[in-house]
């Protein structure tokens, strides 16, 4: 998901001090429900707040709240078109934080997992076990559940 930084093709090894309160702070923001129908609404595309707030069924001024704290973290802008202000993601790094944050849920639900490279010593067994999962997300042959390593059964997701 990096994008090259200082000709880096992934995220540094470690953080500092500074750098690790600034991630903290911008995954708080990601940790209510409504700011995430937010940022899932804008998404989609640019947006004024009447609209946000009807799309997310909250109080304009609730969202107008929330707006603010995220205009803060980066993760939103709004630019003004007449007397009305659209808001939209920041950038594509939004779009990304929450498409990741999509899968990883989805894979927990399945019980799928995406090692890292160096890691990909598994088994046969795993592998077949992930390709089930993931055939379960796209819907399957016949939309047919499947079982998770601890028995759960696990349905594909509508869509």
């Amino acid at each position: 998901m990096g994008h090259g930084v200082d000709g880096r093709t992934t995220p540094a090894a470690h953080l500092d001090a500074d750098a690790a309160a600034t991630i903290a702070a911008t995954l708080q923001a990601l940790a209510t429900p409504s700011r995430l129908m937010i940022l899932t609404r804008l998404r989609q595309g640019p947006c004024p707040v009447g609209e946000l707030a009807d799309a997310v069924g909250m109080e304009q001024s609730a969202v107008s709240h929330q707006l603010r704290l995220l205009r803060a973290l980066g993760l939103v802008t709004g630019s003004r078109r007449g007397r009305r202000i659209v808001y939209s993601l920041y950038d594509t790094h939004v779009a990304q934080l929450l498409d990741e944050a999509v899968y990883h849920i989805e894979h927990l639900r399945l019980g799928a997992r995406d090692l890292p490279e160096a890691a990909e010593a598994d088994g046969e067994e795993e592998a077949g076990e992930r390709e089930e999962a993931a055939e379960a997300a796209r819907g399957g042959a016949a939309g047919a559940a499947v079982r998770t390593r601890a028995g759960a059964e696990v349905k594909p997701l509508s869509r």
